[in-house]
C-alpha cells in the first residue's frame, strides 16, 4: 500500500510546504541559521531497545499496533533547555514526510517509553495536519525512517498541534545539537 492513496489529494498549497518543509530539513534557509548543517556532526546519541539490528519493528508501523516507539538519548549540551524529536521519510513521493513532531521534551528527560510522552511535551501536526504519531506505513522491504532528537536552546512558544512548517522552523531555530537513529522496515 503506498502512503499516496492513504495521505488523499495534496492541494497546491500543501505542495509549497512540502517544499519549503524540505529546504528546511536539507539544511537550507532557517536550518543554516542554528548552526546546524547537513555535515554538521551528530553531537548526541539516539537510540532504542525496539530497533533491533536496525529495523522498525512492525508493532511501531500500520501493520501493527501504530505506537510510538520507545527512544533514548544522551549527549545534549549544557545549554539544553528542551529537547523535540522529529520522525521523516525523505525518501517519500512527497519529501519529507513528517511522521511525528514532539517539543517541549523537559531538559532532564533523556527518553520515551513506547506509547507515551512524557509530562510538558507538546505534538505538532505531522503530514497529515494531526498532532498525533502517523505510523510508517512500509511497502517496500528495507525502507528507512529517520528519528532525529534535537537539543534545543528554549522551550518553543507553541501550542500543541502546531502547524508542522512552524514547529519545524522554531526547532531549526533553537537547535543546538542533534542525533538521529536511521531504521529500516519491512511490510
Amino acid at each position: 500500500m503506498s502512503r499516496f492513496p492513504r495521505t488523499g489529494h495534496r492541494t497546491r498549497a500543501g505542495a509549497g510546504a512540502a517544499a519549503g518543509l524540505m529546504l528546511v530539513l536539507s539544511g537550507c534557509g532557517v536550518a543554516n541559521d542554528t548552526g546546524l548543517t547537513p555535515d554538521a556532526p551528530n553531537a548526541m546519541t539516539v537510540t532504542s531497545a525496539a530497533f533491533t539490528g536496525g529495523v522498525l519493528p512492525q508493532h511501531f508501523t500500520c501493520h501493527g499496533a501504530g505506537a510510538s516507539p520507545p527512544l533514548d538519548w544522551s549527549g545534549g549540551p549544557s545549554s539544553t533547555k528542551s529537547y523535540a524529536i522529529v520522525v521523516d521519510d525523505a525518501a517519500a513521493p512527497i519529501t519529507p514526510y513528517i511522521y511525528w513532531i514532539v517539543f517541549n521534551i523537559p531538559q532532564a528527560t533523556t527518553d520515551l517509553q513506547a506509547a507515551q510522552l512524557p509530562p510538558g511535551a507538546e505534538v505538532a501536526d505531522n503530514s497529515l495536519g494531526k498532532a498525533s504519531y502517523d505510523p510508517p506505513c512500509p511497502d517496500q522491504p528495507g525502507h528507512s525512517y529517520r528519528f532525529t532528537v534535537y537539543a534545543l536552546n528554549s522551550t518553543l512558544n507553541l501550542p500543541q498541534g502546531a502547524p508542522t512548517l512552524k514547529a519545524w522552523q522554531a526547532i531549526a531555530n533553537a537547535a543546538v545539537a542533534r542525533g538521529r537513529v536511521p531504521v529500516k522496515a519491512n511490510p
